[in-house]
């Protein structure tokens, strides 16, 4: 490799005036990732060569704190175009190999011979770096996932428990499929906080979208129901098919204290907002 040294170079110097030689020593080691880089710029607009010089001139230097926030970026930019984890690594293992290949090609241009103890010091203080870019990379893509994974759990849960204002005291809740112990926890929770934070009268339960529930599940919807009524709410069940009521009838669950029952949806609906005209007129005469 024909590089190029003039006396007194720095190694950041030397670094910039053998890039190109850098670059195609980094390539012959990256043998899987060279045929993707252009993809990866297409795909995330990161120029892995570019960055490869950037984190060499980080670590050479010794700027720990612009490889950390850089590392950071770069996890952050793969995770969200879901890049490759496998490309990275291999990558990041190349660059080391050829920073090496480079250091050693500088001392011989340098016809110096460093002492032992300086070796293992440079030695120990750039695998460090190396170790930490990759390190922090990895934390910060992993962070960014987990973050996705909650944002899309939270979206199913909402959509699975679709609480739908009517006005601002009455709401219907539709549940459709199959109603099972995470998701009845699930519904709990998101009655008991709408509820509270939209101050809601009259919760409408649509059940005729649901699969048959077992007798722990009907057991849960009577708490929800004796929950909602506790937080001066009150419910009115639709939709029940013959076999849940007879599951309900068959576990002894009783409801009828806590809850109102209409036939259907719109019956309920008309109902729960006649009452509630009324009532208004009521008040205003008095």
């Amino acid at each position: 490799m024909d590089l190029h040294y003039k006396e007194n170079d720095s190694i950041k110097d030397f670094f910039s005036q053998n890039r190109d030689h850098f670059e195609e020593r980094l390539l012959d080691e990256a043998t899987n990732v060279k045929d993707k880089i252009d993809e990866i710029h297409r795909l995330g607009n990161i120029n892995l060569l570019d960055n490869a010089h950037k984190l060499v001139l980080f670590v050479v230097d010794e700027r720990e704190h612009e490889l950390i926030s850089f590392a950071k970026q770069e996890g952050v930019a793969w995770a969200k175009h879901s890049l490759t984890l496998a490309f990275k690594l291999e990558w990041v293992q190349a660059i080391r190999r050829t920073l090496w290949d480079f250091l050693y090609n500088y001392d011989v241009l340098m016809h110096s011979e460093p002492k032992r103890e300086d070796f293992y010091a440079t030695e120990k203080k750039i695998n460090e770096l190396m170790d930490q870019f990759f390190a922090n990379f990895f934390i910060s893509y992993s962070q960014y996932k987990d973050e996705l994974l909650e944002k899309q759990r939270e979206l199913v849960e909402d959509l699975s428990v679709p609480i739908i204002p009517i006005n601002k005291e009455i709401c219907i809740l539709p549940l459709i499929g199959m109603i099972d112990y995470l998701r009845i926890s699930t519904i709990m929770d998101k009655v008991l906080h709408e509820i509270e934070q939209q101050h809601i009268q009259t919760l409408i339960i649509d059940l005729s979208g649901v699969t048959p529930m077992d007798e722990e599940i009907i057991h849960s919807l009577q708490k929800i129901i004796e929950g909602i009524a506790m937080m001066g709410c009150r419910t009115v069940l639709t939709g029940l098919r013959a076999e849940i009521v007879k599951s309900m009838v068959d576990s002894g669950e009783g409801l009828s204290n806590q809850a109102e029952f209409k036939g259907t949806l719109q019956i309920a609906l008309n109902d729960v907002l006649n009452k509630q005209e009324v009532d208004a007129n009521i008040s205003m005469e008095v």
